[in-house]
């Protein structure tokens, strides 16, 4: 652990309406991580999460933008550190695990290591949560690449490296996805940790929305996938037109070869009409794939031209 003493690490915690919990988290970010700066981002609380972390001893920070993404975007940007170590203010993970996690980082020179959530059962008191956690976690592996078992863990321990050069667009929650997404593209060395997980103490909701935020989730995966894996994307989807145009057009050409005569005419010219859309579906692909490995080249080169920790 010598290495880690000799860095500086920043504690980052995203809150919104977390007066419930963030003294006592932060309190154990301090005695966890004893030479660590505390950082609370409070997103506009309308409660006293920001009192009372200043209260514990915490760097207060506010980001009025609403939305996970947009606290991590301003977070990324403004903290200067070695490690960066990222946790949800809730109280659910557990700061004793940290030290561990930042060790993985340095022993294997990781860009990031994600805490694998044990045992869940529940999402802070929420069964639904767990289903889609599963759900969610096998769509990302097929729509991307295995690589990752829990992509929507807010415990996360980064290299300065990562921080500095992630484009941080998301502004929700979704804003996990988009970190994985981003170290799978690049390839980047990352590792799992498990780590522990509780349920909100009592007092403390969730607030995360089941039915609207899973839309959102599911939404900025189709949008990754368009932006990553672009001839994928539109492999599918011209796929499917082109069933759709088979669809269309068998039964006219068996009416062809059968009397000779084509009466099917609206038949006929759907069945083009989606030949062509599937045509243009695969040029499309085609080309921003080439644009889209363009554009993960310029990442890499701004992961590998910042400076490494000391």
């Amino acid at each position: 652990m010598s290495e880690t003493k000799q860095q500086s690490v920043a504690v980052l915690l995203p809150c919104y309406n977390e007066e419930v919990t963030i003294a006592q988290l932060v309190a154990d970010f301090k005695e966890a991580l004893p030479g660590a700066d505390i950082y609370v981002y409070d997103n506009a609380s309308s409660d006293k999460t920001a009192e009372r972390a200043k209260e514990a001893g915490a760097i207060v920070r506010h980001e009025r933008r609403r939305g996970k993404g947009n606290v991590i975007r301003r977070m990324f940007s403004d903290i200067d550190a070695d490690v960066y170590v990222m946790a949800d203010g809730d109280g659910t993970y557990a700061a004793k695990d940290a030290p561990a996690l930042i060790e993985q980082l340095n022993d294997h020179s990781l860009a990031m290591v994600v805490g694998r959530r044990a045992n869940i059962t529940e999402d802070a008191g929420r069964k639904g949560h767990a289903l889609g956690n599963r759900v969610f976690n096998a769509t990302f592996r097929w729509m991307f690449e295995p690589g990752f078992s829990d992509i929507f863990s807010g415990y996360r321990v980064f290299s300065r490296r990562f921080v500095k050069s992630f484009p941080a667009l998301s502004a929700g929650f979704e804003t996990e996805t988009e970190i994985s997404v981003h170290a799978l593209t690049l390839k980047l060395p990352v590792e799992e940790q498990e780590v522990s997980y509780s349920t909100r103490p009592e007092g403390s909701e969730s607030k995360l929305s089941t039915f609207k935020d899973g839309l959102r989730i599911l939404k900025s995966f189709f949008i990754l996938m368009k932006e990553v894996r672009p001839l994928q994307f539109f492999s599918i989807l011209g796929g499917i037109s082109l069933l759709f145009s088979l669809y269309f057009g068998l039964p006219v050409v068996f009416e062809y070869f059968t009397t000779g005569i084509v009466t099917l005419i609206p038949r006929w010219i759907a069945c083009i009409g989606m030949l062509v859309l599937a045509l243009m579906m695969f040029v499309c692909g085609i080309i921003l794939d080439s644009i889209a490995r363009f554009r993960t080249e310029q990442k890499l080169i701004a992961y590998l031209a910042t400076a490494k920790s000391s």
